[in-house]
């Protein structure tokens, strides 16, 4: 907020929601970590605590909405607070699907705990999680800094995670191809890496739900996406085309 109101209790309830924000992201941030790691160890008891506590993810966001209405109800914000108000409610949103990806990454880890490993992809998810883990971060600091180029700079990295997606898949189907017998495995890590770059559209989206609380204008159209999983084909003759903007 740029300034405060007359009624000190209508601040206080508009930072209140900023702090329910920054603790539903921070937990998802942690989550995504937490998950990162069990991947990396194949650890099937930590992956199932990690999966348990989606509901904290859940109730927040419950409690934001519950919150937020109630701010409209009663305060009728304008501009600004409602810009404020608004951007909560849409952020929210996108960290409850960041916690039911981190789930579903943390699920289909169980289901690696005894299976081989398949190269190098195991490294090359961890570190789309740690760079998703890193845009969470950022978004969260220009969420609470009212900080707009922080916001945009987050946007621009979604690119990579895409990047690094699209190399991946093409990997893992190229495993598949060669030995049938790591089909299982590549399935899970595709679905695993796809939940990732999912995770980083929705940060995406929060950095464009910022951008807009800020300048009351959305960001310009157009933003760089660098994931070509859907065109990629694995054979003699193989040939990608550049995704739809």
């Amino acid at each position: 907020m740029t300034g405060e109101h007359i009624v000190r209790a209508y601040d206080d309830e508009l930072k209140h929601l900023d702090n329910l924000v920054a603790r539903m992201g921070g937990l998802a941030e942690a989550q995504l970590a937490a998950a990162t790691e069990a991947l990396n160890r194949r650890d099937r008891d930590a992956a199932s605590r990690i999966a348990d506590r989606d509901s904290e993810i859940d109730a927040l966001e419950a409690e934001i909405n519950t919150f937020a209405l109630r701010v409209l109800a009663l305060r009728q914000p304008l501009a600004e607070d409602l810009r404020t108000v608004v951007a909560a409610l849409k952020t929210a949103g996108d960290l409850e699907r960041i916690g039911d990806y981190v789930r579903n990454m943390a699920n289909r880890t169980g289901a690696l705990a005894n299976a081989p490993t398949v190269g190098d992809t195991a490294l090359t998810i961890s570190r789309m999680g740690r760079l998703v883990q890193s845009m969470i971060k950022n978004v969260l600091d220009a969420y609470v800094r009212r900080d707009v180029q922080l916001a945009d700079d987050v946007r621009d990295c979604d690119q990579e995670v895409d990047q690094l997606h699209t190399s991946l898949f093409r990997e893992l189907l190229t495993y598949m191809k060669e030995d049938p017998r790591t089909i299982t495995t590549c399935t899970h890590l595709l679905f695993i890496a796809k939940n990732i770059e999912r995770m980083g559209d929705h940060v995406t989206d929060i950095a464009e739900h910022v951008h807009a609380m800020i300048l009351g204008e959305e960001p310009a159209p157009g933003r760089p996406k660098g994931d070509l999983s859907s065109f990629t084909v694995v054979g003699p003759g193989a040939q990608e085309e550049e995704p739809v903007a």
